[in-house]
């Protein structure tokens, strides 16, 4: 094909604007762009005079496609529908094509190529037509030789968004012109053709923005529709939604799963897992819940063949037995918690491809293509793929099916709980009387343990208690050791079992090992449940419909079975029920171990009455040895008191000592005086003056009083300290009667009062006194003011063994030593407590333990005996059956806390 400037009259002007204005008119009356080329290819041919127009579209894998076609009577033929490879068409040429806009006149006769470019290389600037030929490649010309083409002439069609100002054209097809003969192009034929291919490529513009307008009222329209179907009340239609969704996505099947609920909606083809993969849903599988878990709020999964995903490796079997290949996954989330998925899904399906020519797949072909015979190339497993706008779509449901799932658990949950709400009222009013039964029969049965001890009785309190609670038709006790029933209570005519024995081979040793380890058996129907044939024969020949079993366990071994048997029909043993039973086989153990206790009690009072005699002697050594440890830490205490004493009576005593002589001058000076004045009354002799001024009777009559006074006082004090060791030892009191501890306490503290003053060395301690109101205490008076004398006596050495420790610390600001006795009576006024606390350097736990222990002490040798506390732990406990416990931490001092009964019970050993 040659290219000429030639006019060739009027006719060929009128044929263009004929062809432009048709062109223009198509383009306007339709929409339809395959309509547009077909009209388009039809009208340039005639306008052309050639044998075939064809409009050739690009794929985006490179090959090509012959969209539309006109042929002048079969002079060639036809490829319409054909592909072509990507090679046909180099990569350089595709480019010019795009960068340049070039249009190609190929004159096969001469071997040449024109070259028509719409820019200048050098400046950019837009050309007037104008061609530059070369040599054409033969290989091309070979290529259109095999095709029966001598002339040809191609033009780009480009395509551009004409809603992106900015974005760059592509190379949508070739407007391409193909005559069996040569032909030359003339410079008009070549500007219409460029005029054609340009409204082409705006039909192109028109029809990709009408689609995209189609596209997006389609999916306003989905997404109105499903989201009625979501937020219709009452009940949200998620079925109906689901289907309205597959539609929409031109998918054949899916499915709505619900986290919560575990609830499943599906439509259309389903997979199917296989039973190995041990679930029936897919979503339940661990595999895609740990998939599910990684994803992120908001994504949407998609892929074409869900078997070339890593993520389905092992789900993909469930997918096997169906067409199902392309998979979109819509994960739902409620603020960042997983609730749901939404899957859709796509069959798979066979593409026929028309290749103008068998295609290889080599890069390029070495020799030119010589055989345009139509092949077909059949691919199987394909699925359409998932555009922009599915994805669009996913990303606006995911929004919506959100909010309607968390809508509708919210609704079912406040439904439920209004419609649950009385249901649980009573629901609970029962629990709680049951519970109040069962509390009740726990009780009286413990009760009736505390008050016998004959098993039997006991055994049988137990079943006669528990059956009507149960509303049992038998309950019984099974003897392990004897193969027997020992006790039982039946409720109807149902015949009794006591005395029956179980066959041996019906209770393996296999039982008796589940059973000791805390096994408890509820067989709900006999006929059902998995047991020997031997034991099913063994229930139903008692007339046993359901079994409830509860081992008593004593020790190492399994004693018996506590049994509870429903004859009458079935039943399902409540929870509640089973606690009952076991916490009643719990008190059969204290029954069964408590008579065992007693027989064995009697057994060895025979043995201990033999035995008597020889531990007489013995018992009678450990008394006069405890004896003898008690007397010496009384003596140890009364040589305290004596030292006390001896240092409060050594002052009174000197004072008035010291005072008797001048007691006597004054009394025979006041005599002498006397008798001077008997003699020379009424009227003084001089020499009675002179005796009266030598004595200075003024003054002795004025100090006699106050000397007299003293010697009073100190009197009395010597008699209140005698008292206080009196009242304190309580030598002439030692048995057991009613006392005021008030008394003893603060006979104690005058004893030790020297110790608690200060001196030089030691700030002295005060002591606090917080008496409550409390009775006289039947106790032994001597013993208890022992156990004060050892308490105090020991918190005063903790005082001054920390004063001691505190004085090597200079500038150092220390609480005063503090001593501190508080008594109370109980609120059943039946006991009396004392507390007697110090805020010295406490005890380690250690030393706490150890403390009540005879001989042990922790003041230094010579200091202490270690059996103070030892003989008063044994005064409060032995003798008073009271308390005596320690409570002390490092650097938070010591307390006692002593607990006795305001009237001793008769166990004391008096």
């Amino acid at each position: 094909m040659t290219f000429t400037d030639k006019p060739k009259g009027l006719q060929q002007s009128l044929d263009q604007e004929s062809l432009l204005h048709q062109m223009i008119n198509q383009i306007r009356r339709s929409l339809d762009l395959q309509e547009i080329l077909t009209t388009t290819v039809s009208q340039v041919r005639l306008f052309l005079g050639v044998d075939r127009v064809k409009v050739y579209r690009f794929d985006t894998d490179g090959s090509g496609e012959v969209i539309a076609e006109s042929i002048n009577e079969q002079r060639l033929p036809s490829l319409l529908g054909q592909r072509f490879p990507a090679d046909d068409i180099p990569q350089e040429a595709r480019e010019m094509f795009l960068l340049a806009g070039q249009r190609s006149i190929v004159d096969v006769a001469n071997g040449k190529i024109g070259i028509s470019p719409l820019q200048s290389k050098e400046t950019g600037k837009l050309l007037r037509t104008n061609i530059h030929y070369r040599q054409v490649d033969p290989c091309h010309i070979q290529y259109l030789k095999a095709m029966g083409v001598q002339s040809s002439l191609i033009v780009p069609i480009l395509d551009c968004d004409p809603q992106e100002q900015s974005a760059k054209p592509k190379l949508w097809g070739l407007l391409v012109s193909h005559h069996s003969k040569p032909r030359k192009v003339s410079k008009r034929e070549l500007k219409v053709l460029q005029q054609v291919a340009d409204q082409v490529a705006i039909a192109i513009a028109q029809s990709n923005l009408l689609t995209a307008t189609r596209t997006k009222q389609e999916r306003e329209a989905t997404i109105n529709r499903v989201t009625t179907l979501l937020h219709k009340l009452p009940t949200v239609q998620l079925q109906g939604a689901l289907e309205e969704v597959i539609t929409a996505f031109n998918g054949t099947g899916g499915r709505l799963y619900i986290e919560q609920s575990q609830e499943l909606y599906t439509w259309g083809d389903q997979p199917t897992l296989p039973y190995e993969l041990d679930n029936n849903i897919i979503e339940q599988h661990p595999i895609w819940q740990n998939w599910m878990a990684e994803c992120k709020e908001g994504n949407i999964w998609a892929t074409t063949d869900l078997y070339k995903e890593p993520y389905l490796r092992v789900l993909a079997l469930a997918f096997r037995s169906t067409q199902i290949r392309g998979l979109i996954v819509i994960p739902l989330h409620d603020r960042e918690k997983f609730i749901g998925v939404l899957s859709i899904f796509r069959s798979e399906f066979e593409t026929e491809i028309l290749w103008a020519g068998r295609c290889e797949k080599n890069q390029r072909q070495l020799l030119p293509q010589l055989s345009f015979e139509l092949w077909r190339e059949q691919k199987k497993g394909q699925s359409s793929e998932w555009k922009p706008e599915d994805i669009s779509l996913a990303q606006a449901l995911y929004y919506h099916f959100s909010m309607a799932i968390q809508q509708q658990q919210m609704f079912r949950q406040v439904q439920t709980l209004n419609a649950n709400l009385e249901l649980r009222v009573q629901e609970q009013t029962y629990e709680l009387e049951k519970s109040l039964l069962f509390t009740k029969v726990l009780k009286q049965v413990t009760e009736h343990i505390r008050r016998t001890l004959d098993l039997q009785i006991t055994l049988q309190s137990i079943v006669r208690e528990v059956r009507p609670l149960l509303n049992s038709d038998r309950v019984l006790i099974f003897e392990l050791k004897s193969k027997s029933v020992i006790v039982e209570e039946i409720n109807g005519n149902w015949q009794s079992v006591l005395g029956a024995n179980l066959p041996p081979e019906c209770f393996p040793d296999e039982y008796t090992r589940l059973y000791y380890q805390g096994r408890v058996r509820a067989v709900n129907n006999v006929s059902t449940a998995s047991l020997s044939e031997c034991h099913r024969k063994f229930l139903q020949s008692l007339q046993v419909q359901a079994t409830l079993i509860v081992p008593i366990n004593i020790g190492m071994e399994v004693w018996g079975l506590l049994i509870a048997h429903e004859c009458e029909t079935p039943r399902n043993w409540e929870d509640a029920e089973i606690d009952l039973l076991q916490q009643l086989g719990d008190q059969a153990v204290i029954a069964i171990q408590q008579a065992q206790l007693y027989e064995q009690t009697c057994n060895a009072e025979a043995e201990a009455r033999n035995q008597a005699a020889q531990l007489e002697h013995t018992l009678h050594e450990l008394q006069q040895t405890q004896t003898r440890l008690i007397h010496t830490e009384k003596m140890s205490g009364l040589g305290q008191l004596v030292a006390g004493v001896a240092h409060e009576i050594n002052n009174p005593v000197n004072f008035i000592y010291g005072n008797l002589c001048h007691a006597s001058d004054y009394t025979e000076e006041l005599l002498e005086i006397l008798r001077l004045y008997q003699l020379h009354y009424p009227h003084p002799h001089s020499e009675i003056k002179a005796a009266l001024k030598a004595i200075d009777f003024e003054f002795l009559v004025e100090d006699l009083p106050k000397m007299i006074t003293s010697m009073q006082v100190g009197s009395d004090r010597i008699r209140s300290i005698v008292l206080s060791l009196r009242s304190f030892s309580r030598l002439d009191e030692a048995e057991n009667k009613r006392v005021d501890l008030h008394e003893g306490i603060d006979n104690t503290l005058l004893i030790l009062r020297h110790r608690l003053k200060a001196n030089g060395d030691f700030p002295g301690i005060e002591v606090i006194k917080d008496y409550g109101n409390i009775p006289r205490v039947e106790c032994y008076a001597g013993q208890m003011n022992q156990v004060f004398m050892n308490i105090i006596s020991n918190a005063i050495d903790a005082l001054e063994m920390e004063n001691r420790s505190k004085r090597d610390k200079e500038n150092a600001q220390y609480p005063m030593p503090t001593i501190q006795i508080s008594t109370r009576i109980s609120a059943d006024n039946s006991r009396l407590l004392i507390r007697i606390s110090d805020n010295g350097s406490g005890m380690t736990e250690e030393v706490k333990k150890r403390i009540f222990d005879p001989f042990y002490t922790t003041k230094p040798v010579g200091k202490g005996t270690g059996l103070g506390l030892a003989i008063s732990y044994q005064i409060i406990v032995e003798k008073h059956g009271g308390i005596m416990e320690c409570i002390s931490e490092p650097g938070k001092g010591t307390e006692f806390w002593i607990e006795i009964p305001v009237k001793p019970p008769a166990t004391i050993d008096r």
